[in-house]
């Protein structure tokens, strides 16, 4: 990041030019950043399944037609605008939200 993304509050995430379109990204140890166009979401990293990550690979994550991402370890699929679980074996459960905003295309977590 440069100069001025440091001088914003909140911690810097990544450039959402950096987060494939209809994926994700992970952005630290434990956030993951998915994007669909200029929208974008952020989770922890934490299927709430087993709690385990929904990556299997490091910065790897299965994403389907830029709406659903899907855990590696049990094919849970999670809607990206709100994190919940719409198949799988954690049905109705949801991702714990990352608050972000994004400034120019630099995204921060609100934390």
């Amino acid at each position: 990041m440069n100069d001025a993304a440091s001088n914003s509050n909140g911690v810097p995430l990544c450039i959402l030019d950096d987060v494939p379109d209809g994926g994700g990204l992970e952005a630290r140890a434990e956030v993951v950043v998915l994007r669909r166009g200029d929208s974008a979401w952020a989770y922890r990293n934490v299927c709430p399944h087993f709690s385990i990550p929904l990556n299997y690979e490091p910065n790897t994550f299965w994403a389907y037609g830029g709406e659903l991402l899907m855990c590696a370890h049990h094919s849970a699929m999670f809607r990206f605008e709100d994190g919940v679980c719409v198949d799988g074996p954690c049905l109705g459960a949801r991702l714990t939200p990352v608050p972000i905003r994004t400034e120019g295309r630099r995204i921060f977590a609100d934390e």
